[in-house]
This record gives structure tokens, C-alpha cells and sequence, in this order.
């Protein structure tokens, strides 16, 4: 499909929306229209009668609610605020050289310049409209020198899209590869301009937002029932036009990705190439390695220059990528900004609020970490705190301190006392049963059960749990728990209930539900109830839990004991460095032991790295 041929039917779609939104107000209008045809001819002296009469008063006061109905859902959609998405602004003065590059690239493809360029933290490009009167006053007029714009200099024309840049791009590629992976995004700016094509979009945005503001729950029943209304008529107009408005964005796609042909067609291949490996390591990076700083209070102030560590870090370990590591030495995209750091450091806030819902600005408990500082205030933190939750959850449980000389003299937490826990023998196995009713009896009932831990969380710390019979069904059996010993089994529990009544506490930096963005940030505008908006991973299961636990607690006793240290890993998160060298051995001993009840493989591995299990450690 050619240029033309794609805008061509980009045009052809927007005028099925526009016809649907002209058949919509022709619905709208053809009661008003027939009443006043009876109004006039009663003028007339022509339709006069019984049936004419009771025509008129029946239908005049009908076409009257049918035009203020009419007339309220429009203004709904016209008043309502399309989505806009999170970004952060990079004004002209901070990146001039990105500007000039993308002024050049809209010149060479002969298309109107972006109006603004923002960034996101995501590997992701777009163009986005933020013409709305509710995302603010528009651009003052530019006078930039773009071949093709002078034609129009006289005529007014739709104020250009804003281009959304994804930030980890301008780390991680050099500014050949940058430009010619935007060239088919600035050419869609061709289209965007185009009056029918942009009619239709605010049409679609339009009714998109509509529904958006329908859904939100209000207690009155008169504008919940009003807006039920609204609701349903823009979500049958979006059916309406659905394949219509596909189809338009697909003959756009097409027609900019065929006037990019032209510009750095050769580099775009190999730029291609970049973006995939650009996603696949900053999804690593944000779930290994920020999401653990996150859930301690911090949050990584360098997450942009961390990627190009970690997929520098991918291409030394994955022969594929090889050949990637020689374009270092080229002219990096951030160049192209004026203050990296600062960018870089607006756009990880950015992340840690989109992806896990972190407050907008730094306080005591969410305050920024750099890189150097990420294993001894992350990692060496986040290990000895599970390790005190853990001691502290089998106070609860009334299990005994481990037996060794050192522990019963000092009475201090040991490695020892949860391994003895663990493995028990006389313990059963769960495999195959659920917690709850199960064999196990010591799982179900008894001293340590986890019921009431679980209501506590969910109803609250003051509300008194309900009696429960012994054998009755627990909330927490899920099949994650069987294939564990019982002994597991109730320790994952007692940890996960916990961690939820830790979680449930208020943290003073954490906005309430309610509390708006301060009017300066650019991201006020975007809906920040429902934080996280792109949450990484689902909450951990309680083995998984149990599992973090206990890795934690044999960490801790490494350090304390056998003069290991924390360490990062730019791939795998915190990890364990023994005489500098990173421990890739113990998960499977530790599944042994919270499956099986067998502690030998972990006891051996201890043995073998000279720790010593019995000797107190710190907590957090």
C-alpha cells in the first residue's frame, strides 16, 4: 500500500465515523423536524383534527426531552477529558539538538513538525493529540522553517500532535538508530492533519471519554441514572464506529510507514533489532532489580542509564548479541539533551508511580537511591527486614530458639532455628491435598493456623476475627500451598497475612486515594486514583513469600558469618557475592527444604561456603 493509497483509505474510514456521527444527530433532530412540520401546518390551517392534535401534543413535548437529551450528551462529550498519557515534558530549551533532529526528520518526510516532545518510561513511540481544552492552552505559534508548511502559512490548521518518545530509546540507542526509529512515527503527522482524519479522532476520543466519565460510581441516583443513559449511547456509538476508526489508524500506519521508506531505511533494520533487545532488558530491569527497591521505599533515581548496564550486561552473556556492544562507542541518544541526569531522574519517579504506585515526590519513606548505594541500602535492607519478619512471625507461632550453645546463651535469631522448623521429621507433606481439611492436621488447626492472621489483614488490625472450627475451609489453601510440608505450609501463611496487615498500615508517603498532583506537574491531568496504572507482576503467592524469606535469612547469615556482601545483578536483581562471586545455587536447596522438608542439600551448601548457621545474625 503507497502513500496514497493508505491516507487515501485512512480518509475513506474517517468519513464512515463522520456519516455515523451525522446519522446520530439526524436521529437527534427527525423528531424536532417532524414536530414543527405539525406545527406548521396547524399554522397553515392544513393539519387540523383530533389525530393531528394529539400528533402534535404527544410529539412536540417528546422532540423537546429527545433535543435537550441530545443536547446534554453531546456536551458530555464534548466537556469530557480524553486519556492522556503519563509523560514527562522535554521543553525545547533542554533538548535542542532532539528538537532540530526532529524538526529535520518532519522536513526531509514533508509533513508538519511535532508540537511538543514528551517522554515515557516505556519502549514505546506515538504520536498523541493533546489538543483538548482540558489538557491546556495550546502551543503558541510556531514559525519553524519545515518544507512543505510554508504552502500553508495563511491557513489555519489543526495544531500538531505532541510525539511521546519511550526514554529507555534515548539511553540505550545511538542517535542514527533514535532517528530512524521515530521517521515513521513523525510521518504520521502527515495524516494527523489531514480535517476529516482529525474530525473523526476527536469523535472517537470523544465518545471514549464519555464513557469514562458514565463509569465513574457516584452516590446520587439522578446523575448515576442520567449518565447510565450517556454511557449507553456513547457505548453504542463506539460500536458503531469500531471498525471504521481500526481501519482509519491502520491506513494512517501505513501511509506514514511508506513516506518513511526514504529516510534511513538501511539503519532502521538494525534499529529494529535495538528496540526489541531495549524492551526485553528493561522489563528485567524494572521487575528484577526496581520493583524489589520499590517495595522497600526507594526508588532507583538512574532506571535510563541502568538499562544500558543491564543490556550491556545481556549482550557480554548472550552470544546473540554479541555484535550489539560495538555501538557503545557511538554517539549515545541522551546526547541529545541538555541534562541526562535530570530527565533520566523526572522519568524513573514517573516509572515507580505507573508501575507500582509510589507517591509523586520524595518523603521519608519513598526517598531516591542511587545505583552505588542499591546493595547496602536495597538489598542488604530488604533481606534483613524479611529476616526479622520471619523471626518475628515464629515468636507468634511459639517456636522454640534453635538448640545450638550460641543461641540458647544470647536467646538471638539464628538460621539454625528455621531450618530445625522446617524440617521436622515427623512432619506429613501436603502434596496432592488441600491446607485445609488436608492430612495435615497441624495446617488446618491448632496453635498455628493462619486463619484469623487472614481476616485480621482483610478486615482490619482492631477487628476481632471470627471463631472458626477446626477443619473448616481456610481462605489461604490455594494449590500454591499443596506440595509443601504442613510446617510450610503454615509458615507461608502466617508471612503472607503479615506482609497484607503491613501493607494495609497508612504509609505518610502515600498519597490518599483523593489527593491530586500538585498543579505544577505535568502529570496532573491524568487520573491518578488507581495507581498503579501498569502493575509488574500480580502479588507473590505465599510460597513464593516463604521462599523470599528464607533466601533472605541464609543471606543474612552469610554476611554475618562468612564475610559475604550484597551485590547487584543488572539482570537478576540483588544478588549474594561470596569472595566476589555470585551464588547461583540456592534456590533449588531452599525449594527442597519448604517442599520436601529435607534441609541436607542446604545444610551442605552452608558447609561447603563456610557458614554458620548456629550464630546469631543482625536484623533489620
Amino acid at each position: 500500500m503507497g502513500v496514497e493509497a493508505g491516507a487515501q483509505a485512512a480518509r475513506a474510514r474517517a468519513l464512515a465515523v463522520l456519516r455515523i456521527r451525522s446519522r446520530a444527530l439526524a436521529v437527534a433532530l427527525l423528531p424536532a423536524a417532524v414536530a414543527v412540520v405539525l406545527l406548521a401546518g396547524a399554522a397553515g390551517d392544513r393539519l387540523e383534527g383530533p389525530v393531528w392534535d394529539t400528533a402534535r401534543w404527544v410529539l412536540t413535548p417528546f422532540a423537546v426531552l429527545v433535543l435537550l437529551a441530545a443536547a446534554g450528551i453531546a456536551l458530555v462529550v464534548a466537556r469530557a477529558r480524553p486519556a492522556m498519557s503519563p509523560t514527562v515534558p522535554v521543553t525545547e530549551d533542554a533538548a535542542p539538538d532532539l528538537y532540530r533532529m526532529v524538526r529535520d526528520l518532519a522536513d526531509r518526510l514533508d509533513v508538519p513538525a511535532p508540537s511538543a516532545i514528551a517522554l515515557t518510561p516505556d519502549c514505546d513511540s506515538w504520536l498523541e493529540d493533546r489538543t483538548h481544552p482540558a489538557h491546556g492552552p495550546p502551543p503558541a505559534e510556531e514559525h519553524h522553517d519545515i518544507a512543505g508548511a510554508g504552502r500553508q502559512a495563511h491557513r489555519r490548521h489543526p495544531v500538531a500532535p505532541v510525539l511521546v518518545i519511550g526514554s529507555p530509546f534515548l539511553w540505550w540507542m545511538r542517535v542514527g538508530e533514535l532517528r530512524a526509529v521515530l521517521a515513521p512515527v513523525i510521518a504520521g503527522t502527515g495524516p494527523s492533519a489531514h480535517p476529516d482524519i482529525a474530525a473523526a479522532r476527536r469523535f472517537v476520543r470523544g465518545l471514549d471519554a464519555a464513557v469514562a466519565v458514565a463509569s465513574e460510581p457516584r452516590r446520587e441516583p439522578v446523575s448515576r441514572a442520567v449518565l447510565a443513559g450517556v454511557g449507553w449511547v456513547a457505548r453504542l456509538l463506539l460500536r458503531s464506529c469500531r471498525a471504521h476508526a481500526a481501519e482509519m489508524e491502520r491506513g494512517v500506519a501505513a501511509a506514514a510507514a511508506e513516506r518513511a521508506q526514504a529516510v534511513d531505511y538501511g539503519l532502521r533494520i538494525v534499529a529494529q533489532e535495538q528496540v526489541g533487545l531495549a524492551y526485553a532488558g528493561w522489563d528485567r530491569l524494572l521487575t528484577r532489580v526496581a520493583l524489589p527497591a520499590w517495595r522497600m521505599g526507594r526508588w532507583p533515581s538512574r532506571l535510563d542509564a541502568g538499562v544500558v548496564a543491564a543490556l550491556t550486561e545481556l549482550s557480554r552473556r548472550d552470544r546473540l548479541a554479541e555484535g550489539f556492544a560495538s555501538r557503545l562507542g557511538e554517539r549515545p541518544a541522551c546526547d541529545l539533551l541538555e541534562e541526562p541526569g535530570t530527565v533520566d531522574e523526572a522519568a524513573s519517579l514517573l516509572a515507580a508511580r505507573l508501575f507500582h504506585g509510589g507517591p509523586p515526590g520524595s518523603g521519608p519513606d519513598w526517598s531516591p537511591v542511587d545505583w552505588s548505594e542499591y546493595p547496602d541500602e536495597v538489598v542488604d535492607r530488604k533481606w534483613r527486614l524479611d529476616a526479622a519478619r520471619l523471626h518475628r512471625v515464629l515468636d507468634t507461632m511459639g517456636v522454640r530458639p534453635a538448640s545450638g550453645p550460641a543461641a540458647a546463651a544470647t536467646g538471638a535469631p539464628t538460621l539454625s532455628r528455621v531450618l530445625d522448623h522446617l524440617a521436622d521429621p515427623g512432619t506429613a507433606r501436603t502434596a496432592g491435598t488441600t491446607l485445609a481439611g488436608s492430612p495435615a492436621g497441624p495446617a488446618a488447626s491448632g496453635p498455628d493456623t493462619a486463619v484469623s492472621e487472614r481476616e485480621t489483614a482483610v478486615a482490619g488490625p482492631d477487628t476481632a476475627a471470627p471463631a472458626r472450627a477446626p477443619g473448616a475451609p481456610d481462605p489461604l489453601d490455594d494449590e500454591d500451598l499443596s506440595g509443601t510440608t504442613a510446617p510450610s505450609a503454615t509458615l507461608a501463611a502466617r508471612l503472607s497475612a503479615e506482609l497484607a496487615r503491613e501493607e494495609a498500615a497508612p504509609s505518610p508517603a502515600t498519597p490518599s486515594p483523593a489527593s491530586p498532583l500538585p498543579a505544577s506537574d505535568a502529570a496532573a491531568l491524568w487520573d491518578d486514583r488507581a495507581l498503579p496504572l501498569f502493575p509488574l507482576q500480580p502479588p507473590r503467592t505465599a510460597r513464593e513469600l516463604l521462599a523470599d524469606h528464607l533466601t533472605a535469612m541464609v543471606c543474612c547469615a552469610a554476611m554475618d558469618t562468612a564475610g559475604a556482601t550484597p551485590g547487584l545483578d543488572w539482570l537478576d536483581g540483588p544478588t549474594l557475592l561470596i569472595d566476589g562471586e555470585r551464588t547461583a545455587d540456592l534456590a533449588p536447596k531452599v525449594l527442597t527444604l519448604i517442599e520436601d522438608g529435607d534441609a541436607t542439600p542446604l545444610r551442605v551448601w552452608l558447609s561447603q561456603l563456610g557458614i554458620r548457621p548456629e550464630k546469631p545474625v543482625r536484623l533489620g
